[in-house]
């Protein structure tokens, strides 16, 4: 029987495959570990080394007069290398002190104390942990602290300490332009400042050694970079964060009053075409308003009786009309076809002159004029309202701008209505910021300025870039068009729909608008169910104008919509604060108040000027000691007034002393400029106006 010759031939042949198979492997082994030592070697440390990328430090973004209202904060997250071999000798005896010092300075936000601190280092000490996480989210002024704490001033290659760098864009003024500045998100969600010039701020990226080490984490090899990151460009904007926060404050405030959905302001540089202020604020859930979109830029629609003034150029301009020219309001209404236009006034305003109807704005007298004009030719209207540069983007700085829409009459859309209806703001689709600058080129006797929200471009504190102004038409009409618009935006303020924005300092130029809101569902709603949009835009001061302003209100609540009461308010309290502290405006507009030379007047504290009586043996009524008073002098006799301080307004200095002055002017934040010696005589911010903190106000003494 030969199974047993089976069994171990089998036996055999399988102990030579072992052996064979055990050569092979002693042969890879050999291979590896000896003859390709060098090239294994090479890959293990590919593997467990890498270059990382440093990001560098984002570009500051500033206010037009150098305040920081964009930066970025550097962040540490700090770690201890506890394999250190130098830790053996000097964590014993500096524990206690490490841990005390992490205590005082993190103990209250981390919520641990002395002793917690203590424990978590020995046990990371003692499990010779790597990357023992310290603290996270350190900030500068407390990285600084740490590295003189006791063990880590001693740095990696002593105390084993390690920092990782990053940073966070932090607003020093909150929300304030919140839209403008923006945000860069690497897509197509990144908007305003931050967005369109990201690779001036984002700065050049540095490069550093790292090494894997046990649970995958990666950690720096050198305590410098190979490649040392390039931080970024700083922006200088063209805001001007005083300006700014009165036009977001006053436009919260008309929002809440009014209920409306949102609403917008900007405040555009007469001849640089530089936006000093851009709020932008929409109603949430809450009912709150915060900047969640741009509609100054963004939020095309009708804009209504602004659009008049597009109207009345074009005319002018083809020597179709004149101001003086008479129309028939027709008791308040006319037809077009089906549809019946109507003046916000009842009963309409007789037949009256074209500039009287542009301010009062009929709605029936300037459509009857546009009518007239070019019923027979409606594409001449169209096209000399393109040479207004009013159906072109403005090619802004920053994204999201909508696009204008005028009708052209060989469109599918142009209907018999379409003229008479676009002569009064509808069927046209324009954005605020594009409205403002049309009405700027008016206000710069016909220069067409870009608007602009960036002037410089800085490294260092060195101009890299600068953005002078730019002329897109130096003249959109003639000359002699302008001279006779510029006295019927006047007129609107003076005797017309916004009568309630004039004042006795300066001249307000504008024109008020005062639109339905069309839906794209059911047009523009049934009556108690129709939405406005309420808006003012104009210039001042009129005579010598320095500034354009335009304002935005949408959906007011149905009671009260008009756009001289929800609009014009905001218009008017940015107005009186760059009126108030602008030097320039004040000294080339003059309205200072000044006392009556026939009179001989003193003012000053009561019991200052009870205490001048008294030593100069004046007789009269005796001021009272606890207020502010005016006293006038007749031979040895006086009689004596009170001036009242109200809490919010700038008070009447005239006829005080200098020291008396500044110390009612400089309590209420005002910035004093003087001329002169000897009392005060005039006073460029009229008492009665706002005081607000950081107003220049010039003071003449004689």
């Amino acid at each position: 029987m030969d199974t047993p010759k089976d069994i171990l031939w089998r036996l055999r042949l399988i102990y030579v495959v072992v052996v064979v198979f055990g050569l092979l492997i002693l042969g890879r082994a050999f291979t590896i570990g000896v003859l390709d030592r060098d090239y294994w070697l090479a890959k293990k440390q590919h593997q467990t080394i890498r270059l990382n990328t440093i990001e560098a430090i984002r570009g500051n973004v500033f206010s037009s007069d150098g305040r920081l209202i964009a930066t970025s904060v550097p962040l540490y997250d700090v770690y201890m290398d506890m394999r250190v071999e130098n830790l053996k000798k000097i964590f014993p005896k500096g524990v206690d002190s490490l841990a005390l010092m992490m205590a005082q300075t993190f103990g209250e936000k981390a919520g641990k104390t002395k002793s917690e601190y203590k424990q978590a280092l020995r046990r990371a000490f003692n499990s010779k942990s790597p990357y023992f996480l310290l603290a996270k989210d350190v900030s500068h002024p407390d990285m600084k602290k740490m590295r003189k704490f006791p063990i880590l001033r001693l740095g990696r290659y002593k105390a084993g300490l390690l920092v990782e760098t990053r940073s966070r864009r932090e607003m020093p003024f909150r929300d304030l332009a919140l839209r403008t500045l923006g945000r860069y998100q690497g897509d197509s969600n990144s908007i305003g400042i931050e967005g369109a010039f990201n690779e001036y701020l984002k700065g050049v990226t540095g490069r550093q050694l790292e090494q894997k080490i046990s649970g995958g984490t990666w950690i720096p090899l050198n305590d410098g970079a190979e490649i040392e990151p390039k931080e970024g460009n700083d922006i200088v904007s063209t805001i001007d964060i005083g300006i700014q926060d009165v036009a977001e404050s006053e436009l919260k405030r008309q929002l809440k009053m009014h209920k409306a959905e949102n609403g917008c302001v900007v405040l555009m540089e007469v001849e640089t075409g530089y936006i000093r202020a851009i709020a932008n604020l929409g109603r949430v859930a809450d009912s709150s308003y915060v900047e969640n979109y741009n509609y100054a830029i963004g939020a095309g629609s009708e804009p209504g009786s602004t659009f008049k003034l597009a109207s009345l150029m074009a005319l002018f301009e083809d020597n179709l009309a004149s101001p003086s020219d008479k129309f028939n309001t027709n008791g308040g209404s006319v037809r077009y076809n089906n549809l019946v236009m109507r003046d916000s006034h009842d009963g309409g305003f007789g037949i009256i002159p074209l500039n009287r109807a542009f301010e009062v704005s009929s709605n029936t007298a300037i459509s009857l004029a546009v009518t007239k004009a070019y019923r027979s030719n409606p594409k001449k209207f169209v096209d000399r309202i393109r040479k207004f540069h009013l159906s072109e983007p403005l090619g802004l700085q920053i994204s999201g701008e909508s696009n204008p829409i005028i009708k052209d009459p060989a469109s599918k859309t142009w209907s018999g209505t379409t003229l008479p209806w676009m002569s009064i703001g509808y069927e046209c689709r324009l954005a605020p910021i594009q409205v403002l600058a049309f009405y700027n080129a008016v206000a710069n006797n016909g220069k067409f300025m870009k608007p602009q929200f960036v002037e410089e471009i800085r490294y260092r504190g060195q101009t890299v870039r600068r953005f002078d102004p730019v002329v897109i038409d130096p003249a959109i009409c003639s000359k002699e068009t302008i001279n006779k618009l510029k006295p019927m935006l006047e007129g609107v303020v003076e005797r017309g729909t916004a009568v309630n924005l004039k004042n006795p300092y300066y001249k307000i130029a504008g024109k008020t608008g005062t639109a339905q809101i069309a839906s794209t569902n059911t047009g523009y709603g049934a009556k108690g169910a129709k939405k406005y949009q309420a808006s003012f835009v104009g210039y001042f001061p009129a005579d010598n104008p320095k500034y354009t302003c335009m304002v935005v209100v949408n959906a007011p609540s149905n009671d009260v919509y008009y756009a001289n009461i929800v609009a014009g308010p905001i218009f008017k309290e940015v107005a009186d604060k760059v009126y108030a502290q602008n030097i320039d405006i004040q000294e080339s507009h003059p309205t200072l108040l000044t006392l009556n030379p026939g009179k001989q007047t003193i003012s000053g504290y009561g019991q200052d000027l009870a205490e001048v009586m008294k030593k100069t043996g004046l007789r009269g009524d005796e001021p009272d000691d606890n207020e502010w008073v005016e006293m006038s002098v007749s031979g040895n006799k006086v009689s004596s007034v009170s001036k009242p301080m109200a809490a919010n307004q700038v008070p009447d200095v005239r006829g005080m002393g200098l020291k008396d002055a500044m110390f009612l002017l400089e309590n209420k934040g005002l910035r004093v400029q003087i001329k002169g010696r000897g009392v005060v005589k005039t006073q460029s911010i009229p008492a009665g106006m706002p005081a607000r903190k950081h107003m220049v106000i010039i003071l003449e003494l004689a």
